[in-house]
């Protein structure tokens, strides 16, 4: 059995709550990234922040992107996946709920992230399509958010 543990890409770079906009955009920016999972000070996982989020959620409506903590774009409880759980499980969420990049979980401690090019770089080609054409359709009546 595969599990998230053997796709993940280990040890991810977390951004603090109380980090600012500004600080998150420069950790994305130096990872070449487009995502940051957000964790508290106990290290537990407390949303994800995408580039987009920044541009769309925080500086298109006027928030300083100086002074506002990620925290204030921690929506809702994160999508997540046991690192232990079978492969099958965390694609199942990816495409259930149409996000590119899943948490893994050990222990209530974020400890990977499950992303798109790892799939593509783990399993078939036939995997790798069928998941990437389920996150990118949008919902009926609503927007696509490529960056979730």
């Amino acid at each position: 059995m595969t599990t998230a543990r053997d796709l993940m890409t280990s040890s991810p770079r977390c951004i603090g709550v109380n980090d600012s906009l500004s600080i998150a955009a420069s950790v994305m920016a130096d990872l070449n990234v487009g995502a940051l999972p957000i964790c508290g000070e106990d290290s537990r996982l407390k949303g994800m922040l995408t580039d987009r989020d920044i541009v769309v959620d925080a500086i298109a409506q006027g928030m300083d992107p100086e002074t506002t903590p990620v925290e204030a774009l921690a929506k809702g409880t994160p999508i997540t996946v046991d690192a232990d759980d079978d492969i099958q499980v965390a694609l199942a969420r990816m495409r259930d709920n149409r996000v590119r990049r899943l948490p893994v979980i050990a222990e209530r401690r974020l400890v990977g992230i499950v992303s798109q090019a790892d799939i593509a770089r783990s399993l078939s080609v036939e995997t790798t399509g069928e998941i990437v054409e389920c996150i990118s359709q949008s919902a009926p009546g609503a927007e696509s958010d490529p960056e979730r």
